[in-house]
């Protein structure tokens, strides 16, 4: 490598960063302009909840990527998230920004519960405890079911069910896919922050080596804590985005089988980029939609994420993403070479 490479090498990585970033920008313009306008009502609500469900799987790549650790509880949390962001929106009428948040925070309580094992164990044992409390969560739903504008703390309506008012400028179903893609760009930007910023460094230090982190100073009950924390409150907010796309929840869509799934796919998507949580909302929705809309049972989707699981694990630990990305930098290659020029 000579000294003129070496000289501009970091000028060519800050301008390709640039590029990229400028691409994202633009493909993410062009979605919430374009999109909502060619899609039909189906795939129009379909999108919405691959939205809601991308958020979800944010909350699991985060605990993953970040800190290594299994939760097998996001999805439950959802559910927690979509109640409590019901009850508040039929039983105070308020603003729905206000619901969402507070679905958000209950959610993120919840998630600091669910943490507090994460302070002695990891691994197989955290999972299993995680996923217990995932099926507590499915318990308590399918016993009470969701808010349905109804009176009384459960909120529950023996006449008519009541939609969840949804925010007065997303009233449409097109204006609301727009709505919860800013909604996903905010917590994509939350999420980055915290992997910028000091959060970002004291969860890769405890990844690495908890006995380097305490070593360095590093809080490790604190960050780990707070990991959680902002985990469960993504989910929280996946929920209330949930609720607002349908109008209400049903108490049975939330088995704690689709935490299995939900973390399942955010593998297969990959866990360590940030495509990977958008792939796994569109593999989780869209697919089996996809299949239902040409007249095969969605439920092959399925043996799809099976195979697909089996594949990340064994040759592609990056998942979808990393595999896309790679094919990108490949094609770079061999059509611009190393250099950047056309050959």
């Amino acid at each position: 490598m000579t000294d003129q490479t070496l000289a501009y090498s970091p000028l060519v990585d800050a301008k390709r960063v640039r590029l990229k970033r400028v691409a994202a920008v633009v493909v993410a313009l062009a979605i919430v302009v374009v999109l909502p306008e060619i899609l039909s009502n189906y795939w129009l609500r379909t999108f919405i909840s691959v939205t809601a469900l991308a958020i979800g799987s944010l909350s699991v790549s985060l605990l993953f990527a970040q800190l290594g650790m299994v939760s097998l509880a996001q999805y439950g949390l959802l559910g927690v998230g979509g109640w409590f962001a019901l009850r508040i929106s039929h039983g105070l009428g308020v603003p729905f920004e206000l619901a969402l948040l507070t679905g958000g925070v209950v959610a993120a309580a919840f998630g600091l519960v669910v943490g507090l094992p994460a302070l002695r164990m990891r691994g197989l044992y955290l999972a299993i405890i995680t996923l217990m409390m995932a099926g507590a969560i499915q318990v308590l739903i399918s016993a009470f079911g969701f808010p349905d504008g109804g009176a009384g703390i459960l909120g529950k309506s023996t006449g008519a069910r009541i939609m969840m008012a949804r925010p007065q400028l997303a009233a449409t179903d097109e204006a609301y896919f727009r709505y919860a893609m800013v909604v996903l760009a905010l917590c994509y930007g939350v999420v980055f922050l915290h992997m910028r910023g000091r959060p970002g460094r004291a969860w890769a230090m405890i990844r690495r080596s908890e006995v380097c982190a305490l070593a360095g100073g590093v809080h490790i009950v604190a960050y780990k804590v707070w990991a959680f924390t902002l985990s469960g409150f993504l989910a929280g907010i996946a929920g209330g985005l949930l609720a607002g796309g349908v109008g209400q929840l049903d108490g049975s869509a939330f088995p704690a089988s689709q935490s299995i799934m939900l973390f399942a796919l955010t593998i297969v998507g990959g866990a360590y980029s940030w495509m990977g949580p958008i792939i796994a909302g569109l593999m989780l929705r869209a697919f089996p939609a996809l299949l239902n809309d040409l007249g095969v049972d969605g439920n092959i989707a399925t043996i799809v994420f099976g195979a697909g699981l089996l594949h990340a694990l064994i040759t592609a630990p990056q998942g979808i993403a990393g595999q896309l990305q790679e094919a990108a930098v490949a094609l770079r290659k061999r059509f611009f070479g190393s250099s950047g020029a056309i050959r």
